[in-house]
């Protein structure tokens, strides 16, 4: 039985599906076999960011309404052997899940697969409470500002309270924290919140810091998952997160101000 791995947080904007995109894809390249899903029924985003958008025959709700199979609804990625999408309704509305429709394809894909990976959509609506319920483990994606840590903060609170583990008495759900567009000279200015000052308010271990980065925005508008981009501070970042979740020792970086070289100062570099 594969794990189920929700990728959510209270607020919208703070990069949810790109890290459901580059988790998923990072794992694939670790040699698991991963399938990632939207649950954005629509508003769907993550077929773009895989780059797999015209490959979109059926999708979620069509398997849910048994108007096609999960086999016919998979996309399989070009890129890598073991990585699958099944992407979101961008026609329906939220009320198109239903629970007992998503637990019997949840639990389908977790019998196939090694991850799966639920990209939720923002908030506490029907959605994000169908992604984050039947979770095995949960990654909660927070920016380093006020008003997203205590809507993250919100989301602990449902996933100690509102998932199939907590109804069943089970053991908790696993949270990690990956705080995402973090910059370090804002911080030193007092601009946006610390790792430390995050840690603190939502007491979870603390899973990545992903620097803010253009590579981020390319990486999107070419449907290419950033963690594919092992040159870029970002890439690196997501794939030392990818790591840690699968249980290394890996040191965190890009939490201090970086000191550009000659060259970088005269030329520029990549973030």
């Amino acid at each position: 039985m594969g794990k189920i791995l929700v990728v959510t947080s209270g607020k919208g904007g703070v990069g949810k599906t790109t890290t459901s995109a580059a988790i998923g894809t990072g794992l694939a390249l670790r040699g698991y076999r991963t399938v990632i899903v939207d649950f954005d029924v629509g508003l769907r985003n993550l077929d773009l960011i895989m780059g797999c958008e015209r490959r979109v025959v059926y999708d979620f709700v069509n398997v849910i309404n048994n108007e096609a199979t999960l086999t016919q609804a998979l996309i399989k990625d070009k890129r890598l052997e073991n990585l699958y999408v099944l992407a979101a309704s961008q026609t329906r509305d939220k009320d198109a899940l239903n629970k007992e429709g998503v637990e019997k394809i949840i639990t389908q894909l977790a019998n196939d697969f090694d991850y799966v990976v639920c990209d939720s959509p923002a908030g506490i609506e029907k959605g994000a409470f169908f992604a984050m319920y039947f979770a095995d483990e949960a990654i909660v994606v927070t920016n380093p500002e006020v008003s997203s840590v205590r809507d993250s903060d919100r989301m602990l609170g449902l996933l100690a309270s509102k998932s199939k583990r907590a109804e069943e008495g089970r053991e908790p759900i696993k949270e990690c924290l990956l705080l995402t567009r973090y910059n370090p000279e804002r911080v030193q200015k007092g601009e946006m919140l610390g790792v430390q000052d995050v840690e603190e308010i939502l007491s979870i271990k603390l899973l990545g810091v992903i620097p803010e980065s253009q590579a981020v925005l390319k990486a999107s508008n070419t449907g290419q998952p950033v963690i594919l981009d092992e040159e870029s501070d970002a890439g690196q970042a997501y794939g030392d997160a990818v790591d840690r979740l699968l249980g290394k020792e890996v040191p965190h970086r890009f939490l201090e101000i970086q000191k550009k070289g000659l060259m970088k100062r005269l030329f520029g570099g990549r973030e």
